[in-house]
């Protein structure tokens, strides 16, 4: 099924730029973000044998947000979150994939809050 919305279709063409350049390996993982209106996803990513080592999102079960309101602040919460879990298992440095979006406001919350982790970007 074709996409004809504008918006849509400018993202895909941004995604594939980046791409061209960026790829995760196993000493580096790629750290690949997705946003819709309501949640935010993360994943840490090894292209090279095309598995997904760390996975989080505002709608994961063990994500605790009680206290945070609002959309940016619970991007920061996935960003640490997703990086205790990649320490735990033994990934310190990504490379961030911001698929396709603006560096600002959720995207930029996510990676500074997995900075706070502790990961290398």
């Amino acid at each position: 099924m074709a996409r004809t919305n504008p918006k849509v279709v400018a993202r895909e063409k941004r995604i594939k730029r980046i791409r061209k350049n960026i790829s995760g390996t196993s000493e580096r993982p790629r750290l690949r973000v997705f946003k819709s209106a309501k949640h935010i996803y993360a994943q840490v990513v090894d292209d090279t044998s095309g598995n997904t080592l760390v996975a989080m999102s505002t709608l994961a079960k063990d994500f605790q947000a009680a206290e945070d309101k609002g959309k940016i602040a619970q991007a920061r919460k996935v960003g640490t979150q997703l990086a205790e879990k990649a320490k735990a298992k033994g990934i310190e440095k990504v490379v961030f994939d911001r698929g396709g979006y603006i560096y600002h406001g959720r995207i930029k919350a996510l990676s500074d809050g997995a900075r706070e982790g502790g990961l290398v970007l």
